[in-house]
């Protein structure tokens, strides 16, 4: 194993161990903004790429508020589900439009407010979530190294094919372009059974 290699392992130990925000992190008494805003800087200050940013501010929380992505707040706390919800758009903002995340999100809150449950809770649905992300961490483990291999071994054979940052390139496209392919069959799901069916409760 060369140096890029031991390099590049702890970069990925670094960005798939850390810990989120579980269901017990959250309490059942309602938060205010600082509070909601300092649990959010306490458990996911790990996932920063720079030591100044900021995982959730008062004006992103404003932001998703005024585009109703979540219920109103009450006297100026948020509760268990409103929390999860910025859970969720955390885990989202990076990739979706606030549009799309509240297309995907109407089900989701409509079945909040209506006594004839047909989803699964909130509470449910986000700790799901969590399981299968640690499952698909575990896995990304497996594939980055499987991705690091097939690009080892189709440049071997290449002119200068060892050249570690022709590597290092077409492993950043590699990622991007995995990553391009899962934001864009997402957002095909939303335009496909979220915007056509947005008027339809949570159907």
């Amino acid at each position: 194993m060369d140096t890029k290699d031991i390099n590049l392992n702890s970069i990925l130990s670094d960005i798939t161990n850390f810990t989120d925000i579980t269901l017990n992190d959250i309490p059942n008494l309602d938060l205010y903004m600082d509070q909601v805003t300092t649990l959010f800087e306490s458990k996911l200050s790990s996932t920063k790429r720079n030591p100044e940013d900021k995982i959730m501010t008062k004006t992103m929380i404003n932001n998703y508020a005024k585009a109703k992505i979540f219920p109103p707040i009450k006297s100026k706390k948020y509760n268990k589900n409103q929390i999860i919800l910025l859970c969720l758009i955390y885990n989202l903002k990076q990739s979706l439009s606030l549009s799309d995340i509240s297309d995907v999100f109407k089900p989701i809150v409509s079945n909040l407010s209506s006594k004839d449950k047909t989803m699964l809770s909130l509470e449910e649905l986000y700790d799901t979530f969590l399981g299968m992300k640690q499952n698909s961490m575990d896995n990304f483990k497996n594939e980055f190294d499987e991705l690091l291999n097939e690009i080892k071994d189709k440049t071997t054979k290449l002119p200068n094919g060892e050249n570690e940052k022709s590597h290092l390139i077409l492993l950043i496209l590699m990622l991007i372009e995995n990553a391009n392919l899962n934001i864009r069959m997402s957002q095909k799901i939303i335009d496909s059974f979220f915007i056509a069916t947005k008027d339809e409760g949570t159907k």
